[in-house]
């Protein structure tokens, strides 16, 4: 794994702070993720990644879609949210691992999917952290970009505009995935979630 940037040593202080009652902050996500993960179309035996898994909320819905043949990872960069998963059982579902999605301890195009909730506002270089993502998914696998609210809901309860340069914005985010290997299949930006989906290029 790649030593810390000052980036990263950001986003660790930001998630460790806040690790403990992540859960109990946002109770009523389970079914957002859930749904989400369904729109990812998974089979039984599927190999898929929760990249940026934070205390592993998708992890259960992840494991029932690909069943007991398939494999889970729950990636994240910090080792407190990763502790939170494990106290909430849920690394029951899947193997949790600390990593940094810069450089992921994953063979090339050894994935199905990737599911990815809360995670592109964290990345320091996203044309190419998606890239890495891209490595890790066979041709024709997907990718989810998940939020459990939509980026104007969010901005409200952050108490911020959002602003043109808004990296899920769809003008934004479509030429960013297609210039990392991936081509945006549907977008949604509404109150109750933020869902876009994309297919790792052949």
């Amino acid at each position: 794994m790649r030593y810390m940037s000052d980036d990263h040593t950001h986003v660790q202080e930001f998630f460790t702070e806040r690790a403990a009652d992540w859960d109990s902050r946002f109770p009523d996500d389970g079914p957002a993720y859930a749904s989400a993960v369904t729109e990812l179309g998974l089979r039984a035996g599927d190999r898929v990644l929760d990249a940026g898994c934070g205390t592993g909320r998708a992890l259960p819905p992840l494991r029932a879609a690909v069943g007991p043949s398939g494999v889970v990872l729950g990636m994240d960069l910090t080792p407190a949210m990763l502790q939170a998963a494990v106290r909430a059982g849920r690394d029951r579902a899947g193997c949790l691992l600390l990593a940094d999605v810069a450089a992921l301890p994953v063979r090339s195009e050894s994935l199905d999917a990737v599911f990815a909730a809360g995670l592109i506002a964290h990345l320091p270089r996203p044309a190419d952290n998606l890239r890495e993502l891209a490595r890790v998914v066979r041709p024709g696998g997907t990718l989810a970009l998940f939020h459990p609210i939509g980026r104007a809901a969010l901005a409200a309860r952050q108490g911020r505009q959002i602003t043109p340069g808004d990296l899920r914005a769809e003008g934004n985010l479509g030429p960013l995935l297609a210039g990392s290997g991936w081509r945006m299949t549907s977008y949604v930006d509404e109150d109750a979630r933020f869902l876009t989906l994309a297919v790792r290029g052949r």
